[in-house]
């Protein structure tokens, strides 16, 4: 990426936008930096006393929240990028063990850390030499000279101008000039130091890409079964329901055209089993489509065809749906596809009488929830529905979490990585 930020505009704008930015690194160093770290050692010191354990995944989630903004103005102001590296926060950790529990066994964490605490010096000699240049290039081509004039400083006072000279009004001016001047290159240098210096700490480890490479890796090959699997169900469902249907419709007809004179009424009698056959073979056909992608999906979005679903069930199923867009439609088939899955084996093998669903879009991720008060036991390890539907979600980077405790209940917790559209113009209600 081109330093765009800093490449554009005159010398002027962008020695005033260095001054900015120089200035802007001090302040978020003293005012936020420091006090963030303070609080992180304390709140690690609290932790025996209970305080801690309340206050670190709070603190810590806060000095992100910062090393995310410095992520931003390191790609604005100098081009470089610095990805993320946390990791994702798990279900059930609103809790606050936890939550603890997540934060403070994320590397990225003691990163961060390191980083609010060694950005404080860094920030404040870059930020001054940055801003400094230029201030004190400014103060010698505008202030200086008349300042020796009108007083002792430097020079002695005005009536003595011999002493002074021109050469060294010149010289001031000049040099002043000189390091105004100067300030533009540098000043963009050293604040594109400072980007670089936050992206040796605040960047994913070589080991955290091995392990997301590894991640990626296999989650293409998961998808690429599935992908296969899916291709057979779709040729096998063809060849043994609606292709087999239009053969036989297609010899009774031929049947029929040859009987037409000699036996008319054998005839008819292929005609009426050969529109059956195309009636029922035209169900297939729907039923297939509805398989690969539900049309209510298309029409209606997650929450119409997740509320429709849960409808057509024999049992009550309490359905709460605060999705304020919608996804992606590969998403939307995805999670469709898992909570008709998770809800098909409540059905068939829970004996449940109630069951729940629960989707609603936070910090970036689409999070479902389906769970029922049956004797629990569920298991993806077993394979069946719920691996293939692990392996689904996998290949959108998603997880799922299954708590099926003997006697139950069981509670299925998904999760998808997505970003939702523009806003729905009416909210979407629960069904009992």
């Amino acid at each position: 990426m081109e330093e765009q930020g800093n490449t554009a505009g005159r010398p002027a704008g962008r020695a005033v936008a260095n001054l900015a930015r120089g200035m802007t690194h001090i302040v978020l160093a003293f005012a936020v930096n420091l006090p963030l770290f303070i609080l992180t050692v304390l709140s690690i010191v609290f932790i025996p006393l209970g305080v801690g354990i309340v206050l670190l995944p709070a603190v810590v989630l806060a000095t992100r929240a910062v090393a995310n903004l410095q992520r931003r103005l390191a790609a604005d102001w100098s081009g470089v990028r610095i990805a993320e590296p946390y990791r994702p926060e798990p279900a059930g950790a609103a809790a606050p063990i936890p939550r603890l529990k997540w934060v403070m066994g994320d590397p990225a964490t003691w990163r961060d850390l390191l980083w609010s605490f060694l950005n404080v010096p860094v920030a404040l000699v870059i930020g001054v030499l940055s801003a400094g240049l230029l201030v004190y290039g400014l103060e010698g081509v505008f202030v200086a000279w008349w300042v020796a004039l009108l007083t002792d400083y430097g020079w002695g006072p005005f009536w003595h101008i011999t002493d002074f000279g021109a050469f060294g009004f010149a010289g001031t001016v000049v040099l002043g000039a000189v390091l105004a001047v100067v300030s533009v290159p540098v000043g963009e240098r050293l604040l594109k130091a400072h980007a670089l210096f936050g992206a040796s700490l605040l960047s994913p480890t070589r080991r955290a890409l091995t392990e997301r490479v590894a991640q990626l890796a296999e989650s293409r090959s998961q998808t690429v079964d599935a992908s296969a699997a899916e291709l057979r169900r779709i040729e096998r469902d063809l060849h043994d329901g609606a292709q087999a249907r239009l053969v036989a419709l297609s010899m009774n007809i031929g049947l029929a055209e040859e009987m037409m004179k000699h036996a008319p009424e054998t005839a008819r009698r292929l005609l009426a089993e050969a529109r059956e056959s195309s009636g029922t073979a035209l169900t297939e056909l729907r039923d297939l489509v509805r398989g690969i992608h539900p049309p209510v999906l298309a029409e209606r979005g997650l929450d119409g065809a997740v509320q429709a679903l849960a409808l057509s069930l024999p049992m009550p199923v309490d359905v709460r749906i605060d999705l304020p867009g919608r996804a992606e439609a590969p998403v939307e088939s995805a999670a469709y596809f898992a909570v008709a899955e998770m809800l098909a084996n409540v059905v068939k093998h829970s004996g449940a009488t109630r069951a729940r669903v629960r989707l609603e879009h936070v910090r970036g991720r689409l999070v479902m929830l389906v769970g029922d008060d049956g004797t629990g036991g569920a298991d993806p390890a077993s394979g069946g529905g719920m691996r293939g539907i692990e392996r689904r979600l996998a290949a959108f980077d998603g997880i799922m979490i299954v708590s099926s405790p003997p006697g139950g209940p069981t509670v299925v917790t998904m999760e998808l990585p997505c970003a939702l559209s523009s806003p729905k113009t009416s909210p979407s209600s629960g069904t009992d």
